[in-house]
């Protein structure tokens, strides 16, 4: 049963893939430090983050997938930094190969989720929450 955004199974995925490309951007050199190490960051922590915020408003429909957007977009620029990285030499092929495959599907989650989404009564969490 869904209950909190925690159990949103796209929220999981997305805190996990988080904390991963934060180990890895450690490795990153300083002089990246406030450039592309905290747009990385910045913008993988904002997938959950915006997940978290719309939960609370799940039940204003429109506000909700305004978050799960907001939620998309952030998954396609950490996607856009991965490739950065990979290219400046920061990440190995296997390492960006696998980051990029968990975006990608974190994606596809976040799509699915905004196009079933509805709001249905303030008691009951809609079906687009559980997983498939």
């Amino acid at each position: 049963m869904i209950q909190s955004y925690k159990d949103l199974r796209v929220y999981q995925l997305s805190f996990v893939a988080a904390m991963e490309v934060f180990r890895l951007s450690k490795a990153f050199p300083k002089e990246e430090l406030y450039s592309l190490t905290d747009q990385i960051r910045r913008s993988s922590r904002s997938i959950s983050a915006n997940l978290a915020e719309g939960w609370a408003k799940r039940h204003y429909e429109n506000v909700f997938r305004r978050h799960v957007q907001e939620a998309i977009g952030s998954a396609h620029e950490t996607k856009n930094w991965l490739d950065f990285a990979f290219e400046c030499g920061y990440l190995t092929s296997e390492q960006h190969t696998s980051q990029f495959q968990k975006y990608e599907e974190i994606c596809k989650m976040l799509y699915g989720l905004h196009d079933r989404w509805h709001t249905t009564n303030k008691d009951q969490v809609p079906d687009a929450t559980r997983d498939n």
